[in-house]
Parts: C-alpha cells; structure tokens; sequence
C-alpha cells in the first residue's frame, strides 16, 4: 500500500503581484527557480499523460496504486506551478511564449518517444531529485527564507514531496520496463533534453524581463552554461545579459561534491532511491503538515500568528 499523500495547496499568487526577482539578496537562484516552475507545468504534464499510457499495462496493483498516487501528487504540483506562472505572465505577458515553448518541447517528446523511453526518463530525473533538494533545503535559510513567503513555500511544498515520492517512477519503471541498463543508456539524451529546456525558459527570461528586474544572466546558476555563454558573449557571438552569478556560491564545497555524487549514484542500475539520505527540513515540513501548521506560508505563518 503507497504512503503517498495527496495534499492540495494554493499560495495566494492571485493576492498581489508575484515578483520575478522573488529572493532579492540571491538573484541567480531566483531565476533558476523560476526556470523550474515553467519545466514542471511541462514534465508533469508529461507524466500525467505517460502515467495514463501506463496504468493500464500495470499488473501489480500495489504498483498501479504506486502510480495513481503519484500522478496525483505531480499533478497537484502543476497546478500549483501554473499559477505561479500565472503570476509571473501577468507581470511580463510576453512570457506566454516562454511557457508555450517550453511545453510544447515536452508535448513532442510525449509525441516522438515510446512510452519506454518516457518512462526511463521519468526515472532518471526523479532519481536525481533527492540529492540536489536535499542541498537545497539544508540551506533554506539563505535560498528560501529570504524571499517572497508565496513562492518559497511553493518550492518547499514541491521538493519534501518529491523526497517523499523519491522511489515513485522507479518502482513504476521497473515495474513495466525493468531494463536499468537501458535507463543509463538513455539518460545522457534525457539530461540533455532537460537542460535544453531549462535554456529554453532561461533564455525567455533573458529575452523578456529587463536586466534591471532579474539583475542577472538567467542562465546564470548553470556551470557550463555560464563558462560557455561568457565565451560567446566576448567574441559577440551571444548578447550581454548581464552579469553572471553561481547561486550555491556560498554554499560548502562538501556538501555541493556529496550532492554531485549523489546525482551520478541515482544513474546506476541498482540504485535505490530508499537508502538516500533525506533533509532534515522534509521531516519538519511533514510533521508541521500534520499539525495543521499552514505551510504555504512556511516563515510567516507562525509570526502571524504570535502577532494575534
């Protein structure tokens, strides 16, 4: 039987503007963040529909229970990532574009690859979600705290719950695939598409929010992207957009090589995502949940309430 648990959230984005800049002491971070609101509308969109292919192939109901839960937590994560985006496109219309193209980089995947290869990629990217969320909310007091309560908590909401489904898309590609050697054979295109769409949306950022909004390169928090793009732009061959900036910069180098690890052990056939070590703030974020703690206002719920 699945522990999954399918909470519904609304972050009061439709309340007042919703900034781009939303954490202004870490302008890089803020637009990679963005970044992921627009990718996840797109990918778990596509995991709906490859849930959907797949449900019915599945012959294990404790499996096909696994996958029922967890289409419905991403699908809450969407919806929830929409309106942030909302928020964002009523701000600055023309990015429309951005998101439309963006999801209609994941409507060609669903379109052109088998439902193996979706699956696979499921797997993969979820795979990697552990480790990287865990440096992340080890450190929420300087990526998170800082910022605009609404968006914060949304990507709080979003990174505890992925921990919690972290074996989720294994088990359901194992389940119908069972084929890890060819999960690692894909997964170089995979990352590649999914960088390709991060660029997509960076680059909408770029092009659409004025320097003086985002204060930085969109495409700043990526390494490769931004030694490859300070090439480009000095032999003007790319724009200048602006400065660029490594949001984890402050972050311990240890912690930063464990989370790289991390990613890399999530590719090998034999991983299990159970044995990861977990954030100590999803458990936190669990258990205020259960005391009926209103987190989507994770650091200004309480300061309200005291000042009652």
């Amino acid at each position: 039987m699945t522990q999954l648990q399918v909470r519904k959230m609304r972050f009061g984005f439709a309340d007042h503007d919703v900034p781009f800049l939303w954490n202004e002491t870490n302008p890089a971070f803020s637009a990679m963040a963005n970044a992921v609101s627009f990718l996840a509308i797109a990918f778990e969109k596509m995991i709906v529909t490859t849930m959907a292919e797949a449900k019915p192939l599945l012959t294990e109901p404790v499996i096909a229970e696994e996958a029922d839960a967890f289409t419905r937590q991403e699908g809450q994560h969407s919806m929830a990532h929409r309106q942030h985006a909302r928020g964002l496109i009523k701000a600055y219309p023309a990015l429309k574009e951005t998101l439309d193209a963006v999801i209609a980089a994941y409507d060609e995947l669903v379109e052109t690859k088998p439902l193996k290869y979706r699956l696979a990629y499921t797997a993969d990217l979820e795979a990697t979600f552990t480790p990287v969320f865990k440096l992340m909310l080890d450190h929420d007091d300087t990526l998170f705290a800082p910022g605009d309560d609404r968006v914060a908590s949304l990507f709080l909401w979003h990174f505890v719950e992925e921990v919690e489904h972290r074996s989720s898309a294994l088990i359901i590609y194992d389940g119908l695939v069972d084929d890890p050697w060819y999960r690692m054979r894909v997964a170089p295109s995979i990352f590649k598409h999914v960088m390709d769409v991060v660029r997509l949306a960076c680059d909408g950022f770029n092009k659409h929010i004025p320097l003086e909004v985002r204060k930085v390169d969109a495409v700043s928090t990526f390494a490769l992207e931004r030694r490859k793009n300070q090439f480009l732009t000095r032999i003007g061959r790319r724009p200048d957009y602006g400065p660029l900036a490594n949001a984890f910069a402050h972050l311990p180098k240890r912690e930063m090589a464990a989370a790289l690890a991390g990613i890399v052990r999530s590719q090998i056939p034999g991983h299990n995502p159970e044995h990861e070590k977990l954030p100590v703030l999803a458990g936190e974020w669990f258990d205020r949940f259960d005391a009926g703690y209103d987190v989507t206002q994770w650091y200004t719920a309480g300061k309200k309430v005291a000042d009652v």
